[in-house]
């Protein structure tokens, strides 16, 4: 297939992300001809995709099984979860079956878990529509569900035989969220490759064109430096160094904030107030220069993301953070950086200094 990129993620399971336009060939063959079923999870509100997919599926022979879920964080829920093993349960799915997740990176999480946990893991395929899901909840083999302590607390790696990313998905995404999406993009400009950021500086309007040059390359980076990323550390288990924690630059205040707010707050916009936040603590724990923390600002505010949050949330902000999951025990850590380009890891802060860089990302009351 012309002008399609597969970008290899190894380790125990290697799998390829693909990139490209009219990728439903590539699904067909990522199904085989062994199948007989297969779940096809989506939002409630898209139903378009997973209708035009379980066409594919026909064609391979195997019977499509539609479940929809709410949009968002709302899928990520025991009682969603719940619903969909009794769907596969109904329709009588073995493990020679298959789900596949499709829509955003909530969609994507409860999917993979849906695949991890039946018969103790059935095969697994990504088709993510969002910007979102395809640069970052799609890869890696991260699955899991939220509950009302905190965000993705229970889960599972567990790697899909392959992700999709067409394209030609991001022409009917919302601008909002193709917006939201971006953060993740450009966290990895910050932490790993600093091309990203000379990308969108050069230009942020055709960044954020989906039928551009620009943002394609930007979806590319992104993946390939996830990709490795993981292929080195899948669990977060890497002794010594950052290994795969290195992707949760400015995650712990944004998981927090997505907490406090019960997950009404769209992911990206939590990661972009995150990395407003995190960078503030890096410059006022003398480990990051002022036009870094500036240009972190600068960046954010170009793409159209927020870098402010509510004022007088504090010690609920500071509770969420307790719970993330680099903490180790009652210490606090954060990926930080030195430079961009340059993460390390800053552990057991200053509570006061925690506060002086929430104040500084704190939205003035009028």
């Amino acid at each position: 297939m012309p002008n399609v990129t597969h970008i290899a993620v190894t380790g125990d399971t290697t799998y390829d992300v693909v990139v490209g336009h009219g990728l439903d060939s590539e699904l067909a063959s990522l199904i085989g001809s062994s199948t007989s079923r297969v779940a096809l999870i989506h939002p409630a509100t898209r139903p378009g995709d997973a209708r035009r997919l379980a066409t594919v599926v026909r064609s391979t022979g195997a019977e499509p099984v539609l479940i929809a879920v709410p949009d968002s964080e709302a899928a990520k829920t025991a009682d969603v979860l719940t619903d969909c093993w009794t769907a596969l349960g109904r329709a009588g799915f073995t493990r020679s079956d298959a789900v596949i997740g499709i829509g955003g990176g909530a969609t994507t999480d409860l999917a993979g878990f849906v695949a991890a946990s039946w018969l103790r893991g059935i095969r697994l395929i990504h088709v993510p529509t969002t910007l979102l899901g395809m640069v970052d909840a799609a890869v890696g083999g991260k699955t899991g569900i939220n509950t009302s302590e905190g965000k993705n607390l229970v889960g599972a790696f567990y790697a899909p035989a392959g992700v999709l990313c067409d394209l030609d998905a991001l022409s009917t995404l919302p601008k909002v969220d193709l917006v939201a999406g971006m953060a993740e993009i450009v966290k990895v400009g910050f932490t790993t490759d600093t091309a990203i950021l000379d990308i969108v500086e050069a230009d942020p309007v055709a960044a954020l064109d989906v039928h551009s040059g620009p943002l394609r390359e930007l979806v590319e980076r992104a993946i390939r430096v996830k990709a490795s990323v993981v292929s080195e550390d899948l669990r977060e288990a890497r002794p010594g160094g950052l290994g795969r924690e290195v992707l949760n630059y400015g995650h712990t205040f944004a998981h927090a904030i997505e907490l406090v707010e019960r997950y009404t707050w769209r992911h990206g916009h939590a990661v972009s107030v995150g990395l407003a936040f995190i960078a503030s603590l890096g410059r006022l724990s003398g480990r990051l220069s002022d036009a870094d923390a500036a240009r972190h600002r600068a960046v954010l505010t170009a793409l159209g993301l927020p870098i402010t949050y509510a004022s007088g949330r504090f010690p609920e902000l500071l509770d969420a953070m307790r719970i993330d999951k680099k903490s180790r025990g009652d210490l606090l850590r954060f990926v930080i950086l030195d430079g961009i380009g340059r993460p390390g890891l800053l552990e057991g802060p200053d509570i006061a200094l925690l506060e002086a860089a929430y104040a500084e990302v704190s939205e003035v009351s009028p």
